[in-house]
């Protein structure tokens, strides 16, 4: 009933933890079955480690948060021998999401990951706290097309981009990244936000500005991808402030083939099984067989 896939990699059901806000999985043991969860987005990865931004990282805000994180992570090859064997006994799937702050530090990672089981690569170009890599790359809409068109060329997994909210039109950016030859499309990931400290008088994060997530996000996070869902080929993947089954399956409905879900994680460690049997439940009172059914319905109103 809630089996759904992206770019042909079965998922057991459409929920999927976002980048960043699940570790690899270690945490969150003790909470529930991981192996219940359609599939596990890693911490972000870059070829070498790294520390991340400096100051203050974490910032809670009326109905979202707010992260200057700097993808801090230990590097694809600690990841490869010491992440992957673990999630991969998880028995759900595993997505190993790769960022970087140049061509060659992408296509590092790339070819290092090629020779792993990983069942997805989902490529970030769209970070909002790396000063040089992420947000330069995944703003503007051909120089997008450009590295997802250098990554295909030596990718031998299946790649999904995630895209910024941020971008200069993200409808245009998704059709460009297919064309380039992506397999799916992610989004949104956080958007360009900012704090003051009225005691201090100066901005909250040393980079002054960081990213929002949260469910203030999600009717924006919502329309950008019922936008991207209609002018795509490609499998979808939503996101932004999904907090409960009823985001999910707007998300779904907007045309989504599965969702990620982020903060709502650090609220409820066990929100993501909660989102499953909700969905369920939601698809048997419906009379709803099959995920398909519904996906994209709301094109049709």
């Amino acid at each position: 009933m809630l089996e759904t896939s992206i770019a042909a990699v079965p998922l057991k059901n459409p929920v999927i933890t976002a980048s960043g806000t699940f570790g690899f999985g270690h945490e969150f043991q003790p909470y529930f079955n991981l192996s219940r969860l359609g599939g596990i987005s890693s911490k972000g990865l870059t070829l070498n480690e790294r520390y991340g931004n400096e100051g203050e990282r974490i910032y809670e805000t009326k109905s979202g948060l707010i992260n200057s994180i700097g993808l801090q992570n230990p590097g694809v090859d600690f990841f490869i021998h010491h992440e992957l064997p673990f999630m991969k006994g998880l028995g759900t799937a595993v997505i190993a999401n790769l960022g970087g702050g140049s061509m060659e530090e992408y296509l590092g990672g790339i070819e290092k990951l090629n020779a792993t089981d990983v069942d997805i690569i989902e490529l970030n170009i769209s970070c909002p706290n790396v000063k040089h890599g992420g947000m330069a790359f995944g703003i503007q809409t051909e120089t997008a097309y450009q590295v997802v068109k250098e990554v295909r060329r030596v990718c031998r997994k299946p790649l999904m981009v995630k895209l910024s909210p941020n971008a200069e039109n993200i409808v245009q950016m998704a059709v460009r990244c297919e064309e380039a030859g992506a397999d799916a499309i992610s989004l949104v990931n956080t958007f360009k936000a900012m704090a003051i400290d009225i005691k201090t008088k100066k901005p909250v994060f040393k980079n002054v500005f960081a990213g929002l997530s949260g469910p203030a996000i999600k009717p924006i996070a919502l329309r950008m991808v019922y936008e991207v869902a209609a002018a795509v080929s490609v499998d979808v993947v939503g996101m932004g402030g999904i907090s409960c089954w009823q985001d999910a399956v707007e998300f779904i409905l907007a045309g989504a083939k599965a969702v990620q879900v982020g903060t709502a994680n650090f609220i409820r460690p066990n929100i993501c099984l909660e989102i499953i049997d909700g969905i369920e439940a939601y698809m048997i009172n419906e009379g709803i067989r099959s995920l398909e059914q519904i996906r994209g319905v709301a094109h049709t109103a």
